[in-house]
């Protein structure tokens, strides 16, 4: 999967690539990323981005012409690109659409700052608009980031166990269940004794029935009637 990511901070962006899960997709081969700075795309002598928006109102608004250059340039050397336009209006992003994701061979993620876009960019080419939710950050770079590794992690191979990516949280319609390691004793709380049982059917049956009680409990607290015990349903 090659990823182009195009942003005004490509510095903050490449250490967290470098490491850990997507460092190790990339040295394995299997993701490659192109940060792209679009300040670069700039042709006034103080490599301008933004502009105060017409109609008057707070902050500033991203200029449509260093952004079109931008991916257009990107488009020119290496193709076609899916682009994904990191803003409040889009879809929520899922584990569903990450594995849809993790099956294409071109990304291309545009990360706003300021008020927003100039609304030409968003009309003048042809984007999957994504959020990763309800609440405002000051630029896409960590949705950029956030979406990345969320696909990567799901492409064969990068993960290190086969079965990791099939048995974790939003794969099914349960979330994952609790995890214990050593020491089997820790500040007076000790690991489940079913789990030192030996006996990996009352495991797994065990195992579901946390399962099933997590994704309750989340399932309680996002509905507001529900998580609310002063309300009655």
């Amino acid at each position: 999967m090659f990823c182009a990511i195009l942003t005004l901070f490509p510095d903050a962006i490449r250490p967290y690539l470098d490491e850990s899960i997507l460092g190790i997709a990339q040295a394995q081969g299997k993701l490659r990323v192109e940060l792209i700075d679009f300040r670069n795309f700039t042709c006034d002598p103080h490599r301008t981005v933004d502009d105060r928006p017409f109609g008057g109102g707070p902050g500033m608004v991203l200029k449509p012409e260093p952004i079109f250059a931008a991916v257009e340039d990107v488009e020119h050397r290496h193709g076609p690109f899916h682009k994904i336009l990191l803003c409040p209006r889009g879809r929520t992003f899922d584990q569903r659409r990450a594995r849809e994701l993790s099956r294409m061979d071109r990304l291309l993620f545009l990360c706003g700052r300021y008020e927003g876009f100039d609304e030409r960019i968003r009309t003048g080419m042809s984007w999957e608009e994504i959020s990763l939710g309800d609440f405002v950050l000051a630029g896409g770079e960590l949705p950029a980031l956030a979406i990345v590794e969320a696909a990567a992690r799901l492409i064969p191979g990068v993960l290190g166990c086969a079965q990791s990516p099939c048995l974790e949280s939003f794969e099914g319609d349960l979330l994952d269940y609790p995890q214990f390691t050593r020491p089997r004793e820790f500040r007076g709380m000790a690991v489940p004794d079913i789990l030192m049982s030996g006996d990996h059917a009352a495991v797994d049956r065990w195992r579901q029935q946390q399962a099933a009680i997590l994704t309750a409990r989340k399932h309680a607290l996002s509905d507001p009637i529900l998580s609310d015990p002063h309300q009655s349903p």
